[in-house]
């Protein structure tokens, strides 16, 4: 019933896949008490470092879900008889699509022989009666394409209400594969196509297991009916009537449904850098969480399954137990809860609006105390004293509580005595370890991101910012707290002190790069790349349109009230060797301050995580996939990402093996709730632990469930005004909370002898397997951890992987961090430089240096503009550094430019030139001797300006692809560019004076694009979605682009640019001009009255936005200081 509701209905009336927040914390399938259909007990894998994702959104045209029926040719042979195929432009087929595939049949359409196998056998067989009637249908697939079959239909629709009544049905996922693999064995599967036509599919996912394990094409025939009877429903007449949904037919409602799935498996084969669903069948990019070896031998043979699981019989007694006869459910649907908790019958979801108030009552909070209600009349805010019996009651509420995860199953085998719990160490030495999750600013209110920050700076542990940026007032201590608590710079807080500080320890550096500037990235402690997050690994971020308030919007600068989507990791990152490049520059701009790498746990995890080692990341942060959100589709949330116990053990594990393990600090997070879970954790390699939703619970989340739509009741995911007033948190509750959970470690470690936590860091012999817990298991007697947990590297007697050894020795490794070397030995001569200390140091003057530069030199200037930032932040610096270099750059030459930072390069450089640029200039020109027109030529490499949030940049020749990628704010010319310029821009202006690539402007929400098109091929060339095109009519616009072309000129002597500036008034016709909607009132795009001055520079010196007088020209003075 609840799939109907939340998914069904919502993909026919939109389109698009249920969007949902919060993290899967319900119980694994295998763990649930409820029955769970087989697709539950398959996580979908994804991209990691090792290859990139692709991009579904934005770059769809890479992509295909077009298969075929048929008999296919030998790829060694080609002919015209190997073209006699059934074409499907998409797998998902309707009632009229299969009738007009049964046509094909007659001699006269192409002479397709077709079959049908039914998968229903008798519910008499009971349970053992799945394995005769899997090796009936394989049988009888076998003889029917031998016997000439070229389209095999595996169909569990019944012919009447008897047989509906007298058989069950093979899974059709079980039942695919089983025949899938029988054909392969015989050698008969490219013989033909296979369509699975199934009462037992509707969700995205569904659709990609049976894709994913053989399945050529899928007719979902009972999704299809519910679609109609859910369309012909009264109720969803009248809501078309209101304009609450979207009118359609009910062939645009099916069609809906369609698209939607159709979107949704574009979404799944990019997580894994597949471009085409061709590709994609029968790979089984899967992992199996709680299927048993006989069950994979028989339908999903290569498929890894690491803990055992339930059998045929038992999946067959699990179809059964959906039937609403058995249910108890009188014919009618059960709402089993498995998305939103119901009380009593549902499914059980770990974090409860109950687990949140006994939480509640423990740490002292009130959620009815609020600067809405009474906060300020009360003593010490309202805060009540934090109860030991209170938390008792919570933790006993989750220990007797249904099994949900891999860690319930498990139990403490101690190798010692118990000790006295006074000979353990402190507390607050375990609070050190502690983390929050990375939850942005936008996805959470300023209240509630500011208290988690601050709580968790009191108790020594390291909070993350999240890639939403964070407001630079953040950046020192709170000194003006009155004797109430109150602070005039953070008047929407209480409970604060004196001394505390709401800088995020870990300043997260995500896909889209939203507020990452030379500021955010020098006050960071430590700097995380995010390459995946656990509630929807292998896609980009999301943050609903409603929650851009003009505040964050300027922290992100983008637009109010327009969705922002991050790309999936992959423009900057496409391998191992660009993750090792932005630890490089990471590294570069902020020498202090450890790098770390976010992964999410998966098969292979060990592997990448080698890799990033080797990488010189510091720590790598292991998350699990049922981590929170604040916006994602809902089947990413529950169908992708494995268990962290997994990924941290594998990865802890080759660490190990490979010597790496002593050259990062593992983290993981991911449903982390207790003292209990810390200590599991550290046993299986942990040393550090992040809390994300525990710890919003802790600062007064309800688990409304609603963080997507803006209207969290409590004010902590909600950007507006008056519901972020009755936030009830301060940090005092989140100390309560953390401080109980260090208790709760402290009398774990006593009970287990031992008095230092990274005692039993990686000691997963100490470990077993619970008895007890596992006659606690419903579904099986199946499962078998053994097999997996020892095979851990025994490190009880060689503990020196908790320690690093540098040249100076074993030290802890929290104080040193990996430091660049050779590559960056340029960046600290120029920062070196005693003429450019001094102008930084004074904040006034000019100077100029020249240096030769190699391809081997690295985030050139990313030392220097890290200097800056240290000493004046982001816009203070009012002297001039001018920096120019000879020769070939290696990658990111230029890397976070900032005001008053002018880097010229005479020779080429290579990618991410510009990365992160924040203001200045750069200019890019080629040696006075090259033998090559600059305009046809490449001066610069791939993702140039990637990030950028200001500045001017200018290269006297053509730039790679993806030019300008998520620049919100500076001013770029390039004489030509690759695919995908201008991609997710929100600001600033791009001047293009050559060809392009393809998929122009895809994503962009903000900023203005000018194109040179002399051939008229630019049209085809735009991605239309969000943007629009249209000749350069304003004379703003034509303003603007000339003034901008004519700095060019100054800047690098651009022949091209020269021939358009002296044939401007024949030129400017050639000229395209893209914007999106959003800039659609902006006076370069729609004529204005009343328009005096026109912006035509990113920054001047002193940080404040450079304008010019329309219709004037630069004086001789403009010109002499670069137009600033």
């Amino acid at each position: 019933l609840e799939d109907i509701g939340m998914q069904i209905q919502d993909m026919a009336g939109s389109g698009k896949e249920t969007t949902y927040s919060m993290g899967d914390d319900a119980p694994i399938s295998v763990l649930s008490e409820k029955p769970h259909t087989i697709y539950n007990y398959f996580k979908q894998r994804f991209a990691q470092v090792t290859n990139p994702p692709i991009d579904p959104l934005r770059e769809g045209v890479v992509m295909s879900l077009a298969m075929t029926l048929g008999k296919k040719e030998s790829i060694y042979k080609v002919s015209e008889q190997g073209a006699r195929l059934i074409h499907l432009e998409s797998p998902v087929l309707n009632e009229a699509e299969m009738k007009r595939i049964a046509d094909f049949a007659e001699p006269e359409n192409g002479g397709f022989k077709q079959s049908t196998v039914s998968t229903r056998y008798d519910i008499a067989d009971g349970p053992s009666g799945i394995k005769k009637a899997i090796d009936a249908i394989c049988d009888k697939a076998v003889e029917d394409v031998k016997s000439g079959a070229e389209v095999l239909i595996l169909s569990d629709m019944a012919a009447d209400q008897s047989e509906l009544d007298s058989t069950t049905y093979i899974p059709p996922m079980v039942a695919i594969g089983a025949v899938h693999h029988r054909l392969i064995e015989t050698g008969l599967r490219m013989d033909v196509g296979i369509v699975v036509e199934t009462g037992s599919a509707w969700s995205t996912h569904h659709f990609a297991c049976l894709v994913g394990y053989g399945a050529n094409a899928v007719h979902p025939y009972l999704a299809l009916e519910t679609v109609k009877q859910w369309h012909g429903q009264q109720r969803t007449q009248k809501m078309m009537e209101a304009g609450k949904i979207t009118k359609s037919t009910l062939n645009e409602a099916q069609d809906n449904y369609r698209n939607a799935v159709n979107a949704g498996l574009l979404k799944i084969l990019s997580k894994m850098g597949i471009s085409l669903l061709s590709s994609y069948a029968g790979a089984q990019i899967f992992e199996a969480i709680g299927i048993s070896e006989e069950v994979i031998n028989t339908s999903f043979k290569g498929t890894t399954s690491r803990v055992g699981g339930i059998s045929l019989e038992e999946i067959a007694s699990e179809v059964i137990t959906m039937r609403p006869e058995v249910a108890d459910a009188k014919m009618k649907l059960v709402n089993y809860g498995y998305y939103k908790p119901v009380p009593a019958l549902g499914e059980y979801h770990a974090n409860s609006a109950d687990l949140a108030r006994l939480l509640h009552n423990a740490i002292g909070l009130n959620k009815k105390v609020s600067a809405a209600t009474n906060r300020d009349e009360l003593e010490n805010d309202g805060v009540e004293p934090a109860s030991v019996a209170n938390y008792e009651i919570f933790k006993k509420s989750l220990e007797e509580a249904p099994l949900a995860n891999i860690r319930d199953l498990l139990d403490f085998e101690s190798d010692r005595e118990s000790i006295p719990l006074e000979e353990v160490e402190p507390a607050e030495e375990i609070m050190k370890r502690f983390c929050t999750g990375a939850m942005s600013l936008g996805a959470l209110s300023r209240e509630a991101h500011e208290t988690l920050a601050i709580a968790v700076n009191r108790v020594g542990g390291k909070s993350n910012s999240g890639e939403g940026g964070e407001d630079t007032i953040r950046g020192k201590p709170i000194a003006d707290v009155d004797e109430k608590g109150r602070s005039p710079t953070f008047p929407h807080l209480a409970g604060l002190k004196n001394g505390d500080s709401a800088n995020s320890y870990i300043h997260q550096v995500a896909s889209g790069r939203f507020g990452v500037t030379p500021e955010f990235l020098v006050t960071a402690k430590q700097i995380e790349i995010k390459m995946a997050q656990g509630a929807k690994p292998g896609e980009g971020g999301q943050l609903p349109g409603p929650k851009v308030s003009d505040y964050i919007a300027g922290l992100r600068a983008s637009k109010p009230g327009v969705t922002l989507i991050s790309p999936p990791p992959h423009h900057d990152i496409y391998s191992i060797e660009d993750l090792a490049q932005l630890v490089h520059d990471l590294h570069a701009i902020n020498e202090a301050a450890g790098v770390s790498v976010k992964l999410v746990s998966s098969i292979g995890i060990g592997t990448v995580a080698c890799g990033v080692a080797k990488a010189d990341a510091d720590v790598i942060q292991i998350s699990g996939g049922d981590g929170g959100t604040g916006a994602s589709p809902l089947s990413s949330i529950k169908n992708a990402g494995c268990p962290w116990e997994l990924g941290l053990t594998e990865a802890h594990s080759a660490l190990l093996s490979n010597g790496l393990r002593e050259r990062v600090t593992l983290r993981v997070d991911g449903g982390v709730r207790t003292g209990r879970d810390v200590a599991i954790s550290a046993m299986l390699g942990a040393e550090e632990f992040g809390f994300g939703t525990i710890a919003m619970i802790a600062e007064g989340c309800v688990m409304a469930r609603v963080c997507h739509l803006n209207t969290c009741p409590v004010g902590v995911t909600s950007q507006k005004e008056n519901l972020r007033k009755k936030f009830p948190g301060t940090p005092e509750h989140v100390v309560n909370f953390f401080n109980f959970v260090a208790e709760e470690v402290r009398q774990l470690m006593a009970h287990l002898g031992y008095s230092k936590f990274e005692d039993l860091i990686g000691r997963a012999d100490l470990l077993k397997e619970s008895k007890e817990q596992l006659e606690r298991v419903v579904k099986t007697k199946g499962i078998e951890l053994a097999p997996f947990f020892s095979g851990v590297p025994d490190s009880s007697k060689d503990r020196s992987f908790l320690r690093t050894s540098p040249e100076t020795g074993s030290v802890s490794k929290d104080s040193i961090v990996h430091i660049n070397k050779f590559s960056s030995d340029l960046d600290r001569e120029v920062s070196g430089n005693d003429e450019i200390k001094k102008v930084i140091a004074e904040n006034a003057g000019e100077t100029v240096q020249t240096y030769n530069i190699k391809n081997t030199d690295r985030s050139t200037c990313a030392m220097l503009a890290g200097d800056i930032a240290r000493a004046h932040g982001n816009k203070g610096f009012k002297g001039t550094v001018n920096v120019g270099f000879y020769g070939s750059a290696g990658q990111s030459f230029g890397a976070f430019v900032l005001p008053g930072l002018k880097v010229k390069l005479t020779g080429e450089a290579n990618d991410y030139v510009g990365k992160g640029m924040h203001g200045g200039e750069i200019v890019v020109v080629p040696d006075a001797d090259a033998g090559f027109v600059a305009a046809d030529s490449s001066i610069v490499g791939n993702a140039c300006l990637y990030g950028a949030t200001g500045g001017d940049f200018h290269a006297n020749g053509r730039a790679g692809e993806r030019f300008c990628v998520r620049n919100s704010g500076a001013y770029a010319v390039a004489e030509g560019t690759g695919d995908h310029c201008c991609e997710y821009m929100t600001g600033g202006v791009v001047v293009v004076l050559g060809t392009v690539g393809r998929n122009v402007g895809a994503g962009m929400t903000g900023g203005i694009g000018y194109f040179y098109d002399k051939d008229g091929g630019f049209k085809e060339r735009v991605n239309p979605e969000i943007v629009k095109m249209q000749r350069v009519t304003t004379g703003a616009g034509q303003d603007q682009l000339k003034h901008i072309i004519e700095r060019h000129f100054e800047k690098t002597g651009s022949e091209k640019a020269e021939e358009i500036l002296n044939n401007w008034d024949d030129e400017i016709g050639n000229f395209w001009q893209i914007y999106p909607p959003s800039e659609g009132q902006n006076p370069v795009v729609k004529d204005a009255d009343g328009v005096d001055q026109l912006r035509v520079s990113a920054a001047a010196p002193d940080g404040e936005m450079c304008f010019l007088p329309v219709g004037g020209d630069l004086n001789p003075d403009q010109t002499a200081r670069c137009a600033d």
